[in-house]
Formats: structure tokens, sequence, C-alpha cells
């Protein structure tokens, strides 16, 4: 009876059932050498710009130079200008985005190539081909200003139009991501209730996409913001007209180094709340 009782014990189940082992999701073993020294660098790339430019900000006379009729200028056009760029954008860019996502029709790849496009084109290049076609001699700028008399370039209409160019690019492709992630299903139910197809982009669509058009929009206007090359090559760089904080930057350098890190600061301090903004958007999404 000992040894069946024992054997019994031994053999039979243990409380609570069988074990589990834990998987370490980490590196148990140490990070390899050859991986650890170039990750480190490429740290050090990307963050000692960044520290260089905090330490060398002249923090006292800060409120000075940020409050100076030139910087002053420069930071209210670059805000106005980005907003404007960034309505446009939404005005035109979430149909462009809807189309793109819900109809299918001949050459909708190519189109979205097309769209895309000034996400690589050097905005320089872009500042070019908007002067081709919008300029006083442009395929379409000639026929606006000999029939009404509107001239775009190197005004700041002209910053607009060249900011949202680059800009509206980032709101279409959050906008049809969303627009594909959303269940098409509810604007089919709306139809089957007598809704027609804009009741139901207006009533449905909408609201289920306002997450990713307010994403696509802050991406945009932060772009705008920042924007260059086709605003200083379409625009150019007049004060008070058409000269924005980037350009500003570009000019303070050559004769108030103090300023240029100022304005610096106030585009890094942007691009910081950007990405905190939507942070929470793209770890939801991961």
């Amino acid at each position: 009876m000992t040894d069946l009782g024992k054997s019994g014990a031994a053999t039979g189940p243990r409380r609570g059932g069988p074990r589990r082992r834990r998987v370490r999701t980490g590196v148990g073993r140490g990070v390899p050498l050859p991986l650890l020294v170039p990750a480190l660098i490429g740290l050090a790339f990307l963050i000692v710009p960044l520290v260089a430019l905090l330490v060398r900000a002249p923090w006292t006379s800060m409120p000075e130079l940020l409050t100076s009729a030139e910087v002053w200028q420069a930071l209210r056009l670059s805000l106005v200008c980005a907003t404007a760029a960034t309505a446009v954008s939404l005005v035109i860019g979430v149909p462009l985005a809807w189309l793109l996502a819900r109809v299918e029709f001949p050459g909708r790849g190519l189109v979205r190539a097309l769209v895309t496009l000034p996400l690589v084109l050097p905005p320089v290049v872009g500042g070019v081909a908007l002067l081709m076609a919008l300029g006083r001699n442009g395929i379409v700028g000639k026929t606006l200003d000999d029939w009404f008399g509107i001239t775009l370039p190197f005004t700041t209409a002209g910053v607009v139009i060249a900011e949202a160019f680059v800009a509206m690019p980032f709101l279409v492709i959050s906008v049809e991501g969303t627009l594909r992630a959303a269940d098409p299903r509810f604007e089919e139910a709306a139809a089957t209730l007598g809704a027609s197809r804009f009741t139901a982009f207006r009533r449905v669509t909408l609201p289920l996409i306002a997450p990713g058009i307010a994403a696509g929009a802050v991406l945009a206007w932060a772009r705008a913001l920042g924007e260059f090359g086709a605003t200083i090559t379409f625009a150019g760089n007049f004060p008070g007209r058409t000269q924005t904080m980037p350009l500003a930057v570009y000019l303070a350098l050559q004769s108030d180094p103090e300023a240029a890190i100022a304005l610096s600061l106030v585009l890094l301090a942007v691009s910081i709340a950007v990405l905190a903004g939507l942070r929470d958007r793209w770890m939801t999404t991961g």
C-alpha cells in the first residue's frame, strides 16, 4: 500500500495542472557588438544635431528675438499660409482620397502614383513645375493672367499653392487608408434606406473617417509649415509677403545666426507637438 500510494502520488496529476514555461520576449544573451555599435552611431547621428541646437540656443535673448518685427512677420505668414494650405488640401484632398478608395476606374493605380509623387519629388522641382503650370507664361497661368488678371507666382497666394502642392499627399494617403479600413457596409445600409451616395458620404462616411482626416490634416499642416524648396522657387523670398519661417531661417543664417536658431527652435517645437499628438494614433494602428 505504501508503494502504491507513493506510486500514485508520483504518477498522479500535479495540483494546478501542468506548469507553463515562461517565454522571454527579450534577447537573453545581450546585444551583438556588430549591431550595437551601428545602432548607437545612428542614434547619435539623429540626436546630436538637435541637442546642439538646444545647447547653442540664445535662451536669454529668445523673447526679444521672437518678438522682433521680421521674425513675427515670418511666424504670422507661416501660420496663416500653412493653415490656408491645409484648408485647400481638405477641400480637394478628401474627395480625391474617397475617389481612390471607393471608385473603380481605369488607371487608378497610375492616378494614385501621380498623387503621391510630390512625396518623393524634390521640392525645388515641384516649384519649377508650378512655375511651368501657373507662371505668367505657364500653360494655365497665362490664361489666368490674360483673361482674369490673376498672377500667382511671387505672391502670398503662391505660397499657399506651393505648400498645398507638397502637403496634400500626406492628407490623401491618411484619408485613403482610413477609408479602406472602414467598413463599406455602413454606406451600403444608408443607400438601402434611400440615401444618395453624397448623403451617405456626408452623414455616414465622414464621421467614420474623422480621426483619419484629423491626422492627415495635422501632417499636412506640419509639412506646409516647414516647406522651403517649392516656396522659394514659386513664390520667392519677400519679407512680409512670401517669406515664411524656413525662408527666414535661411536668410538669417547669413546675417543673424541667433535669430535663425530661434526660428529653428520654433519649428522644432511644432514638429515635436505634431509627433506627440499623432503618437496615440500610430500606437493604435501598430
